[in-house]
């Protein structure tokens, strides 16, 4: 589908639609990638996950030499309704903060984008009108939640060589500790960490708050798209919807941290291949990250106990990326070198 206009999904049911019909990476590029890692000046698997990583962007590229000439690093920002519940260190309004701090360039996506030679958006999705308290009923109605996913497809510039994932909105990591439990079993005590860093009573609040949703939504929950539209927000919806349309455009994608990858959770449970396009950039400091990381078959590139969002992680990830096809593409082959043993 690159190139072309896509369309975009009107109905929950369109949404799903396009979920059942994946298309895989290009396996001849792939293995061409693969060929030319093996003719190159260094022992066979002597660069590690580098040599991986310069094939797996060679297939979703469709490029034996993939290259990083267009990053873009999407950032949405979403507010939620359980926040006045107690769940967050920090007031609902800081979200809106932010995205002013975003704009002004001084959060510390902005410093790491830059350093990754990254273009960084970040789309606010009526921050001014937070999803509902899902212990109440579901955070979206069907418009709200196929309009928040329309906004992630449209969002992602098709040109994209690569797609970081990340978010901003006071209260989402107990809405993703919501959508993890739905989606993977447990309760609130299973799933909830610190956060921005709340205390003990906080936690317990947290892990009451998803206990509340997942008895009110029941087996509701066992649909993927409905349980992140019930106990989900608009920006998780959002990366959600990019996931799904870079995976159409055939675009790799690098995730964040817990909020973001329990966004594109659902996309494995609707196809147990659904993430193949996408690479976790690190594993956060949330508790719970790791387990759902390993729950959706992904191996984080980064451990650097970081725990902010913002896609700063993923942003990191890129300068990995950028070294292994530095490798990939500027490294002789042992017959260009003239040097035995290839």
């Amino acid at each position: 589908m690159t190139g072309t206009a896509m369309p975009l999904p009107p109905t929950v049911d369109a949404i799903r639609a396009l979920a059942a019909a994946l298309p895989h990476g290009n396996d001849p590029a792939g293995a061409d990638a693969a060929l030319r890692q093996a003719a190159l000046t260094k022992p066979p698997g002597s660069l590690g996950r580098l040599e991986a990583l310069a094939v797996f962007l060679a297939r979703w590229q469709g490029r034996a030499v993939p290259r990083l000439e267009r990053v873009e690093v999407l950032v949405f920002a979403g507010s939620h309704g359980i926040a006045g519940r107690g769940v967050s260190a920090f007031p609902a309004e800081v979200t809106a903060q932010m995205v002013a701090n975003f704009a002004a360039g001084g959060a510390a996506i902005n410093q790491l984008a830059r350093e990754a030679k990254a273009a960084l958006k970040v789309v606010p999705l009526s921050i001014d009108e937070p999803t509902a308290d899902f212990t109440q009923g579901p955070a979206m109605d069907e418009a709200a939640f196929v309009a928040a996913v329309r906004a992630g497809m449209e969002a992602l510039d098709p040109q994209a060589d690569l797609v970081c994932l990340g978010e901003m909105g006071i209260a989402n990591t107990t809405t993703a500790a919501a959508v993890a439990a739905a989606l993977f079993g447990g309760d609130g005590a299973d799933w909830v960490g610190r956060g921005t860093g709340v205390d003990d009573a906080g936690l317990a609040r947290k892990a009451a708050t998803v206990d509340a949703a997942l008895r009110l939504h029941g087996a509701a929950l066992a649909d993927p798209l409905e349980a992140l539209r019930r106990v989900g927000g608009r920006e998780l919806a959002a990366m959600f919807g990019t996931a799904l349309a870079a995976r159409l455009r055939s675009i790799p994608v690098v995730v964040d941290g817990f909020v973001a990858s329990a966004a594109l959770a659902p996309l494995c449970r609707l196809d147990e291949n659904g993430l193949a396009h996408v690479l976790a950039g690190h594993v956060s400091a949330e508790a719970g990250h790791r387990r759902l990381l390993d729950h959706m078959r992904l191996d984080p590139i980064l451990d650097l106990g970081m725990r902010l969002g913002e896609a700063s992680g993923a942003c990191l990830a890129v300068t990995v990326l950028r070294g292994a096809l530095a490798c990939h593409a500027g490294m002789a082959t042992f017959a260009e070198a003239g040097v035995s043993g290839g």
